[in-house]
């Protein structure tokens, strides 16, 4: 419900409130925040939520995740704003010009007085059934795991087979085979075809993987490190057999990584989430998984290098110490001497560092027995003079000394000692307890 929008409703601390003009009647002056408050209540009681088709311009991303842009078309333009919880959920990159549907609430920025849209859900246009089923799928299988970091696996090194999943007359299958061809002439492809768009795709690819699932035991010649699932671009409607979730969860079984390069660099699919590696096209997929062969004989080349100058160090290496060998085994006599007159060394060293070793250690007994001495007089010193002190706080606390400075203590003829007046009657008995004795009086 709308509140009203009296002007009273929204004090400005800074500004005077809203005033009768004397001379235009029943007219009133209203602060700029004020009005400002009130025109985005009313959009928002009128308007929110609010949805919106237009063409996207000046699209911007900041460093702290927030999207900011403008719909237009013929007759209008409205400012934009998707903050970063919201655009986490984007779906798709968007570009100037695309034609899209956003859900969101309408009102006015008030420090610059703008009219804004906070845009709460995008999507393409004419996509909404589809784009609410694969945000359906998406947020399940994301609960549920499946795109998990940690799960991901490592694409292999220098694979000696890629299995390729896509169709026959898919423009895919060319993109694919050229840059291999290219770049990794010796990595062999085994193809397994399957349809790529229409009813039947998704079931055709879970067929498709899991026949090179089943070769990777039983069929050696057929045997891949890799596996490139890919297709072009298109619509959704065209990538829907990728948004499927029994060939999600297939691809999520599969021995080897999985490399997912459908579509464009801006389309999204489940498989995308669920695959070891996402690729922004089929070229990308096929240049992540193999590396040019003009690297590899580069790093060979180096390794023989390498392996060259190793061999050549070991070799002098080898010379110099059978030089050094020879040269010992020529003069065994001096070999001799020499070792006596070190053993000699050692046996000196030995005596000295032993009769050194037995002083430090009669020097340490000796130090510690003294401290030990030393601890053990000042604890008994600490305790004596604890107990002097013990043994004054229990004498001031005898009652004696009160009662010989002229104090008497008073107790019924029972003992219970007399601390009020209250607690004696006239004609009672009572006993007075003084320094030197006690005297029995009587109460009157």
């Amino acid at each position: 419900m709308a509140r009203i929008m009296d002007p009273t409703a929204y004090p400005d601390p800074h500004a005077n409130p809203p005033v009768e003009d004397a001379e235009a009647g029943a007219s009133r002056i209203w602060p700029v925040g004020a009005l400002c408050r009130a025109v985005a209540d009313a959009l928002a009681a009128r308007f929110n939520p609010v949805q919106v088709r237009g063409e996207i311009a000046g699209f911007t991303r900041a460093a702290s995740g927030h999207c900011y842009f403008s719909l237009k078309d013929r007759q209008g333009q409205l400012r934009c704003a998707m903050f970063k919880r919201a655009a986490d959920g984007l779906a798709f990159l968007p570009r100037e010009g695309d034609l899209v549907e956003v859900t969101g609430r309408l009102g006015v920025y008030e420090p610059r007085g703008d009219l804004q849209l906070v845009v709460e859900r995008l999507q393409k246009a004419g996509q909404g059934a589809l784009f609410e089923a694969f945000l359906r799928l998406k947020e399940k299988l994301q609960a549920e795991g499946l795109f998990a970091t940690e799960r991901k696996r490592p694409l292999p090194l220098m694979p000696k087979r890629i299995g390729l999943v896509t169709s026959l007359g898919a423009a895919a299958l060319h993109d694919v085979a050229t840059a291999l061809a290219r770049r990794a002439p010796h990595v062999e492809v085994v193809l397994v075809n399957a349809a790529v768009q229409g009813a039947q795709a998704p079931l055709e690819l879970v067929r498709a993987l899991q026949t090179l699932y089943t070769a990777q035991g039983t069929r050696p010649e057929a045997k891949v490190d890799a596996i490139l699932l890919v297709r072009g671009g298109g619509s959704m409607e065209d990538l829907w057999a990728f948004n499927d979730e029994t060939l999600a969860r297939t691809v999520l079984q599969s021995p080897v990584p999985v490399i997912s390069g459908v579509g464009h660099e801006t389309d999204f699919t489940i498989v995308d989430f669920v695959a070891d590696v996402r690729a922004p096209t089929p070229t990308a997929a096929a240049e992540l998984v193999a590396q040019p062969q003009a690297v590899w004989w580069g790093a060979l080349d180096l390794l023989a290098r390498q392996l060259d100058d190793a061999l050549t160090g070991q070799l002098d290496a080898c010379s110099q110490r059978l030089d050094w060998v020879g040269n010992r085994l020529g003069r065994p006599s001096a070999r001799v001497n020499q070792a006596r007159w070190q053993l000699l060394q050692f046996e000196q060293g030995l005596k000295k560092g032993m009769s050194q070793a037995c002083q430090q250690l009669q020097n340490r007994l000796a130090q510690s027995a003294q401290t030990w001495q030393q601890r053990r007089q000042d604890q008994q010193r600490r305790r004596h003079d604890r107990l002097e002190r013990v043994a004054l706080q229990l004498d001031l606390m005898n009652p004696q000394w009160v009662l010989k400075r002229g104090y008497a203590l008073l107790t019924e003829p029972s003992g219970q000692p007399v601390t009020q007046v209250a607690q004696v009657q006239p004609g009672q008995s009572v006993r007075a307890w003084l320094a030197d004795g006690q005297l029995d009086l009587t109460v009157r």
